[in-house]
């Protein structure tokens, strides 16, 4: 009896160490991103980033998260995660504080593109870890429920810490404070992760990475080029064009690569795989809008200072926090797909309520009650999507799935932040005046409500009930 209770803890605490390591890094990740959305007002007072232009600080990060998250997945796979993960911290803190003593909008927006780098060597890594480490049903749909929870944590401290370093210090702040986290990290990676399976033989496929990357920084540089010049412009026609067939050649090279390619095309013939990864897609566009857009209405319409807005998005955090964790218990039970519809009609009704909001809305009834309503979709979405796309993955392809599906979730962020900026801009005619922006802001809440609806359509053929 004490022999057997000796092992199990002996079992337990090399998992607890592993799973407080990979929460912590999806706390960092998702923390940066948080934490620079109600910084986005004052950050664009001091470097002069113009109205469309300044979601680039936002979608930097994204492009660069989302383009290169299949490099760090198959890097993950080849030269091991727990390699890759360090390499990742390394890489993010170095641009965090390149970010936080950046002068111009150019450095910022380069060191968020390099920031973004090294997520996407980091996030695949973490989900490697959890693929690999846990492999009963049960602990890992608990252990990615503890981790999509982590990512909840990040954005109720984001939304707070960005605020109160804003208000108090300087929005620089928001950047320097991952430095020491990165650190204690990487010292406590090299502990945990010890014993992580050795590196596969095989190289990087970067011509691959290098189209696939081109191509979606061309397609979403084409659709932020709307707003200003118009969708038959040559700015946006030239750049979109081009994006698509980078995307094609990153096909074709993909068919023909022999040895380990990034992004292999066989995968999508697993139905779980097709359908999860475009669904994660339309739902990056849908969590977007929230956080994003919600910040700026706050500030610019509500006049609220960045920690009065960061107080203001605390409540859909922890509301994310709680379903997230939840929906992760309960999801052997209800489905996939309950989860997913139930979620989406959060979505539909949280952002046709937001989309009514004026400058003279009160902010408990127009504000805090549909963002409550679509960060429980937001809960009950993620975790079901991600557990639904990563399941039966073979050990080899752990960190190219996991880098697939954080891919699809950044990619349908990005460009999703790219369409809806453009329309707000559009429909403020780029005035600066609060019933001007506010009429933009509405707009693209109501475009989320229309990709909700989408979302919801695509769920139906989801299966009930996720294989383990």
């Amino acid at each position: 009896m004490s022999t057997e209770a000796t092992t199990n803890t002996a079992k337990a605490q090399p998992q607890f160490g592993v799973l407080a390591l990979v929460c912590a890094c999806q706390f960092m990740v998702i923390l940066d991103a948080s934490i620079v959305n109600v910084a986005l007002p004052s950050i664009r007072g001091d470097l002069g980033f113009t109205f469309t232009g300044l979601p680039w600080v936002v979608n930097g990060y994204l492009l660069a998260f989302g383009g290169f998250m299949l490099v760090g997945g198959r890097a993950a796979d080849l030269f091991g995660h727990r390699r890759t993960l360090r390499a990742g911290l390394l890489l993010f803190s170095a641009a965090s504080l390149a970010a936080g003593l950046a002068t111009t909008a150019e450095t910022l927006v380069t060191a968020r593109v390099v920031q973004g780098m090294g997520a996407a060597m980091l996030a695949p890594a973490t989900l490697a870890v959890i693929n690999n480490s846990f492999t009963g049903e049960h602990a890992r749909a608990r252990a990615f429920g503890a981790w999509s929870a982590s990512g909840g944590v990040g954005g109720m401290a984001g939304a707070l810490a960005g605020g109160a370093l804003t208000t108090g210090l300087s929005w620089r702040w928001i950047f320097l404070i991952n430095v020491p986290i990165g650190a204690v990290l990487i010292i406590a990676s090299g502990m945990s992760l010890a014993g992580a399976r050795p590196a596969l033989p095989g190289s990087l496929d970067l011509i691959g990475a290098l189209t696939a990357t081109g191509g979606l920084a061309e397609l979403t540089y084409g659709v932020m080029q709307s707003a200003p010049h118009g969708w038959t412009s040559i700015r946006v026609v030239q750049p979109v064009v081009t994006g698509l067939l980078l995307f094609v050649a990153f096909v074709m090279v993909e068919a023909r690569h022999a040895d380990r390619p990034i992004m292999p095309l066989r995968l999508f013939r697993t139905r779980d795989v097709a359908i999860g990864s475009g669904m994660l897609l339309l739902f990056g566009g849908i969590a977007i809008a929230m956080w994003y857009f919600t910040s700026l209405f706050l500030q610019n319409v509500l006049d609220y200072n960045a920690l009065r807005a960061g107080l203001g998005q605390t409540p859909a955090a922890v509301t994310f926090l709680v379903v997230a964790r939840w929906t992760s218990v309960l999801l052997p039970r209800v489905g996939v797909r309950n989860a997913v519809l139930a979620g989406c009609g959060c979505f539909m009704a949280g952002f046709g309520w937001l989309a009514q909001a004026g400058t003279d809305c009160a902010y408990l009834i127009d504000v805090l009650g549909p963002t409550l309503l679509i960060a429980t979709g937001i809960g009950l979405t993620f975790p079901s999507l991600m557990a639904a796309t990563t399941a039966d993955v073979p050990e080899d392809d752990a960190g190219i799935i996991g880098g697939l599906a954080q891919t699809a979730t950044q990619v349908g962020g990005s460009v999703g932040l790219a369409v809806l900026a453009s329309a707000a801009g559009t429909k403020a005619a780029t005035e600066d005046s609060p019933a001007a922006l506010a009429a933009g802001y509405d707009l693209a809440f109501l475009m989320a409500a229309a990709l909700a609806l989408t979302l919801a359509l695509a769920a139906l053929r989801l299966p009930r009930h996720h294989r383990s």
